[in-house]
């Protein structure tokens, strides 16, 4: 716990057997009360490697997709009764052990969303992050940051801190369970006035690290420049989204957990 909050970090895993171990033992676990696993239905031993290390382990009885995946791990940190939640990918792209500064800005009342950029620092090339990449990650975010009125440094890190609230906040059940999920929460958390932070983050790029191909990425770039536009034309009140509803039918509930995975 930090400030009495309790901290459940949660990894959205496919075919992770490989990296997970080595990902899991980098976690602060002095200050993380809790860690979910949720399996996408991998036809390798992710899931046999998580029982072993003795993390609460889910399985999707069939693929949902990685924004599939991250609406089941955030029921299930409600359910779990977590106050802030870090999703952290079992791949070992990102470093665990920046959990604690992440939980502590969220913990602190600061921030209700922390991003962790691998832009900040000038470390993404150095650890490999394919030039074409980079490119378009830059190019991709100034673009939503003029549309959005934001000025983030990239919308595309998959290790991001989350109070409760933020999870009980957004219509979350409204995204894509595709890639583009994640870009949609941001926004969606711009949209909500959410108080977003960023924290300097190494990534590593390596052959067993996750990595969508060169097709997904460009299916993932229009659904991003999407969701930006659609932002703006609901900002200005010439589109209505259920992105960007409140309506409480939309948001996720820790219920919703026990009908998308099974324990496994």
């Amino acid at each position: 716990m930090l400030h009495g909050k309790k901290i459940v970090v949660v990894m959205p895993a496919y075919h992770a057997e490989k990296t997970l171990e080595a990902c899991y033992a980098a976690i602060p676990h002095d200050i993380v009360d809790s860690v979910l696993l949720v399996d996408d239905a991998s036809d390798d031993a992710t899931v046999a490697v998580a029982q072993r290390l003795g993390i609460t382990t889910h399985r999707h009885p069939a693929n949902r997709g990685y924004g599939g995946n991250q609406k089941t791990c955030y029921a299930l940190a409600l359910a779990e009764g977590a106050d802030i939640v870090v999703m952290l990918h079992p791949d070992y792209q990102y470093e665990p052990r920046l959990i604690t500064a992440m939980a502590a800005m969220v913990a602190s009342d600061v921030y209700d969303v922390v991003i962790g950029s691998r832009i900040l620092g000038n470390t993404a090339i150095a650890g490999g992050m394919p030039r074409y990449k980079y490119f378009f990650n830059r190019v991709l975010t100034a673009l939503e940051n003029v549309l959005a009125g934001s000025k983030l440094s990239e919308f595309h890190s998959g290790y991001r801190a989350f109070s409760r609230s933020v999870l009980e906040t957004l219509p979350l059940a409204a995204n894509s369970d595709d890639f583009v999920f994640d870009n949609q929460m941001l926004v969606q958390a711009l949209a909500f006035d959410q108080r977003i932070g960023e924290i300097s983050c190494p990534t590593k790029y390596f052959a067993d690290a996750s990595e969508i191909n060169f097709r997904r990425s460009v299916v993932y770039g229009f659904g991003v420049l999407w969701t930006a536009l659609v932002y703006r034309l609901w900002k200005w009140k010439l589109l209505r989204s259920e992105l960007f509803s409140r309506d409480a039918a939309l948001r996720l509930q820790p219920t919703d957990a026990s009908t998308k995975a099974s324990a496994a």
